[in-house]
């Protein structure tokens, strides 16, 4: 594995270093705010951590609200962080204990979120480590691969796998995406408990905006 390049590293913590703050939520589609920042989404089942990932990179201990309860999420909630860019933590999927309707509406706000969002520029789908890609994850991709939205797969939860096992779900995730159209080909993993995996996050996010040519 190559060594992070410092000054890339450096950049990508200042940028996180300043202010985050929730500024909008939406449980439909007609109700977004403006386009204003680049857009970085965070999808992922009920209950794979998206919550508690969002306030690792962004270094705050309560910006997104977790619960015990998987399925709190409800709607789109926007976040800038330092003015620069956007946070967009999406509904979680899968959570069976939620009447059908709502998975119904949960799922239409995201498939047109992801079909007519311009100012997207990314969307990170959380994958438990400890259980893979399941079918209902499998859905999802294949609905970005048809929206033509770039999307890139972290782990979570890896602090309770040791090494090995990480490097194992590692290469089958890998292995999974290697043909889909809109997959960044490499994987990340993390742990929100721990930080591992953190700062890679934040230089992939950095990394990616400044590709686009965003100003950040």
């Amino acid at each position: 594995m190559n060594e992070p390049d410092p000054d890339l590293q450096e950049a990508a913590r200042k940028l996180f270093a300043g202010s985050a703050d929730f500024v909008w939520g939406s449980d439909r589609i007609d109700s977004l705010p403006p386009m204003k920042h680049p857009e970085i989404a965070f999808a992922g089942r009920s209950n794979v951590g998206k919550s508690s990932l969002i306030n690792a990179v962004t270094g705050r201990n309560a910006l997104a609200r977790t619960s015990h309860t998987p399925g709190r999420t409800q709607q789109l909630n926007f976040f800038t962080i330092g003015d620069r860019l956007s946070f967009v933590d999406m509904p979680g999927y899968g959570y069976a204990k939620v009447s059908k309707q709502k998975i119904s509406n949960w799922t239409k706000l995201i498939e047109d979120y992801l079909k007519g969002r311009a100012s997207l520029a990314r969307v990170y789908v959380l994958i438990d480590s400890r259980h893979g890609l399941k079918d209902l994850d499998l859905d999802i991709l294949t609905l970005m691969d048809k929206s033509a939205v770039s999307y890139q797969i972290v782990l979570t939860k890896a602090d309770q796998l040791k090494g090995p096992e990480q490097e194992r779900i590692v290469a089958e995730v890998t292995g999974q995406i290697a043909r889909r159209v809109a997959a960044f080909p490499e994987v990340l993993i993390s742990s929100s408990d721990t930080g591992a995996g953190i700062p890679e996050l934040r230089m992939a996010i950095l990394a990616l905006l400044r590709e686009r040519g965003d100003k950040v």
